[in-house]
């Protein structure tokens, strides 16, 4: 751990310390400020749970509430790029940080390519119509020959983190007030258009889950393990629901990512991590109960993609439906960008450590940010983007996220065992009690994923295991010390 925090001060991999708590909140809200509210709003109170949407949202903040704790006591004590990388590598080993940093690897990469191509779906429907509107040639990749706005819009995104963090702070603290203008208008203007009578009841009579015409790989894994079916409206269908939506809070762990860039990140990170969390939390809440109060929830199209604009064109306010329209497009592109920062953070942590080539370690001279692994993400990303289908790998960027959050529930109790000497800005309060809720109810949340992420997810992980003999084992950090140690004098 003292190695990893002293190699915050090389001249060749020290990364620049612009960031304050306001920009780490920023960070974090405008990362889960996303698809999150703007698309599972309709999708979860058509299917799940109805008026009661608000609850959903609110235990799944809870869920996060619990790791964002345990984050912030992480990311306070050892205030080093990496997240969930490098707070596994300090309490539970290499093999499990490499696990970990892997995983990260697909959550962050894969989620930045879903946005970029989501970015592209809303303003192609923005320009429909237009002298500017997108040819399907070059809209998509399914019906044409490549997502050509996906692939722009990750490139200078990767273009903008290569010219400074704090540049593209100033960017991001722009476009998350033209969101919450967005969000702040929703409410507002909604409220005039609510009718209480579709709130009641606000939690719909249970309902059965309807079949699936799949096997082991369409169902959750709870089902085929326990033969629990999931359910639809009532308390079940509510916790159902809080399972979906809690991915509409993914992004808080960004902020850990970037601890090694904050001014003072023993007080600032768990302000970023928290405060952010907090906020979105509240106007998850109101904009939930804005939409099903506009809309009957059974009127709702679960498959509709835009079902905030459609709630306000549904009552006549065709201008509210542009505007959230633009909103969106605007902030799916923050959210790409802080999710390849996160990218390029944990692979230059790993590259640092010697698990991933050194070479892309470096950082840039005047700028200082790991320009030659960002890069490399942003041309990952736009390679993704502009010619997969990513809707097989959504629930891919779920999995991995839960997985982070476990281990890092599991390492923060670890490290008060192992390392209770260590200074600590932020303690999580009820360390054991907290560890333990949060891990409980990621692995559930887990279980609720499909048999078909489960099978693609280990086999990505087994892929990792296969690079970590054949490559970090042998060269990374520790492999270099203990080639170096000089034999041990025989005992007289």
């Amino acid at each position: 751990m003292e190695q990893s925090i002293a190699d915050t001060d090389d001249p060749e991999t020290r990364l620049r310390k612009d960031l304050r708590a306001v920009d780490l909140v920023v960070f974090g809200v405008g990362v889960i400020i996303g698809a999150g509210i703007f698309v599972l709003t309709g999708t979860v109170a058509a299917s799940h749970s109805g008026p009661a949407l608000a609850l959903s949202f609110l235990i799944a903040a809870l869920t996060c509430g619990l790791a964002a704790l345990c984050y912030a006591e992480f990311a306070s004590t050892v205030p080093v790029a990496g997240s969930a990388y490098t707070f596994s590598y300090a309490t539970l080993g290499e093999l499990v940080a490499w696990t970990i940093g892997w995983d990260l690897v697909l959550e962050f990469t894969i989620g930045a390519a879903a946005l970029s191509v989501s970015f592209s779906g809303y303003l192609q429907e923005l320009l429909a119509g237009t002298p500017f509107e997108i040819p399907t040639s070059l809209g998509s990749a399914n019906e044409g020959v490549v997502n050509l706005p996906a692939v722009v819009v990750a490139l200078l995104v990767a273009g903008l983190l290569i010219r400074g963090t704090k540049l593209s702070s100033v960017v991001n603290q722009v476009v998350v007030a033209i969101k919450l203008a967005v969000v702040a208008a929703v409410i507002v203007v909604g409220i005039a258009y609510v009718d209480p009578s579709n709130w009641v009841p606000f939690i719909p009579e249970s309902k059965p889950a309807p079949a699936s015409e799949g096997g082991f790989a369409d169902l959750p894994l709870i089902t085929s393990l326990l033969g629990i079916e999931p359910a639809v409206f009532g308390v079940a269908g509510v916790i159902s629901g809080a399972a979906i939506v809690f991915f509409a809070f993914i992004g808080f762990d960004i902020v850990a990512t970037t601890a090694e860039e904050a001014k003072n990140p023993q007080r600032d990170v768990p302000i970023g991590i928290l405060g952010s969390l907090a906020i979105v939390t509240a106007l998850y809440a109101a904009v939930s109960l804005i939409v099903t109060g506009i809309r009957p929830y059974d009127e709702i199209d679960p498959n509709d993609e835009a079902p905030l604009a459609t709630a306000f064109s549904a009552v006549g306010v065709d201008w509210m439906a542009d505007l959230i329209a633009v909103g969106a497009c605007i902030g799916l592109v923050v959210v790409a960008m802080i999710l390849m920062l996160g990218q390029s953070r944990v692979a230059f942590a790993m590259g640092r450590d010697g698990l991933l080539p050194r070479s892309i370690a470096k950082v840039h001279p005047q700028w200082g940010t790991p320009y030659r692994v960002t890069i490399i993400t942003g041309v990952a990303v736009a390679a993704i983007a502009g010619f997969v289908d990513l809707s097989t790998l959504a629930n891919l960027v779920n999995i991995g996220t839960l997985f982070a959050f476990l281990l890092v529930s599991i390492g923060v109790v670890v490290l008060r065992r192992t390392r209770p000497d260590l200074p600590r800005a932020f303690r999580t309060p009820l360390a054991p009690v907290v560890a333990t809720l949060s891990s409980l109810l990621c692995i559930y949340l887990m279980l609720n994923l499909t048999g078909e992420t489960w099978i693609r997810f280990l086999l990505w992980m087994a892929l990792g295991v296969v690079v970590y003999f054949v490559f970090g084992r042998r060269h990374s950090r520790l492999a270099q010390q203990s080639t170096r140690e000089p034999d041990a004098e025989p005992t007289p």
